[in-house]
């Protein structure tokens, strides 16, 4: 099994979406490549940065993927969501993501991503 090096960032929100792709795995193959490092948008990750999200992961399963998001105590969302719609290439990089996440071309990210709910944690 696995395990993932995690950045120690001291007291933060932690927010987790899930979204499932469609079932095409050459489709799959591709999302994966344009989310991998040689690849990605380089103003996709700044605008992320920007706008305050400390830390930002995504999972794969098959079709489900589940995004883990790291930001500060203060952080709103909606503002923050409303404000990366804004910015360079974000609503292109929708566009583009949006043909292999099966989706509307011109939905947000905040639209396509389903919150989770937190059910359980190692309480203290």
């Amino acid at each position: 099994m696995k395990g993932y090096t995690q950045k120690v960032l001291g007291q933060t929100k932690r927010y987790v979406q899930t979204i499932n792709l469609k079932d095409d795995p050459d489709m799959i193959e591709e999302y994966k490549k344009w989310h991998s490092e040689p690849y990605h948008w380089k103003e996709i990750r700044e605008g992320i940065k920007s706008v305050g999200i400390l830390e930002m992961e995504i999972y794969i399963l098959g079709t489900l993927l589940v995004m883990i998001i790291d930001t500060p105590l203060d952080f709103d969302w909606n503002t923050s969501m409303d404000h990366l719609a804004t910015l360079p290439r974000q609503a292109e990089w929708e566009t583009f993501v949006a043909k292999l996440q099966g989706c509307q071309a011109d939905a947000r990210s905040d639209e396509k991503w389903q919150m989770m709910e937190r059910m359980f944690y190692l309480y203290d």
